[in-house]
């Protein structure tokens, strides 16, 4: 699907408040409430939208501890390992990298005690690094970078 300026209009005000009317966006765009709606279901049916989520104030919900792990895999068959990030809760991001290391993980627990559980477990795949997060400078939006 070839996004064009008013499409890229809607995801930037979607992303600021995915639970905006159409009518309302359509107002801020200069377009009628039904036109923005049918704009909207063709970028969700193409997959630009994939889903609508909420952003939740992780340390208010206990979540106090932010790491970044970088896993060193042992083996090259790494399917057993992707079947372990998709089933762990702690992991709420995971890349495939060139560099250093094979895998990156942003990871999020409660306590000191669930963080080493998560890194016995990691051990069973191969060697990590760690780094802890002492404060979140900024909380990306990924949509900005394609509008620069």
């Amino acid at each position: 699907m070839e996004l064009d300026n008013i499409d890229f209009q809607i995801l930037r005000i979607l992303t600021e408040n995915s639970r905006i009317q159409w009518k309302d966006l359509g107002e801020q765009i200069h377009m009628t409430g039904q036109a923005v709606g049918n704009r909207i279901k063709k970028l969700e049916e193409s997959g630009v939208i994939k889903a609508y989520s909420l952003i939740v104030d992780e340390m208010k919900l206990g979540l106090t501890y932010t790491a970044f792990v970088i896993i060193y895999m042992k083996t090259a068959n790494h399917e057993s390992f992707k079947r372990f990030i998709k089933d762990s809760n702690e992991i709420v991001e995971a890349h495939r990298v060139s560099g250093e290391g094979c895998y990156h993980l942003k990871i999020k627990v409660l306590t000191q005690d669930q963080l080493n559980l998560f890194l016995n477990n990691i051990l069973d795949y191969g060697n990590y690094t760690l780094y802890l997060s002492i404060q979140e400078v900024k909380e990306g939006n990924p949509l900005i970078a394609t509008l620069q």
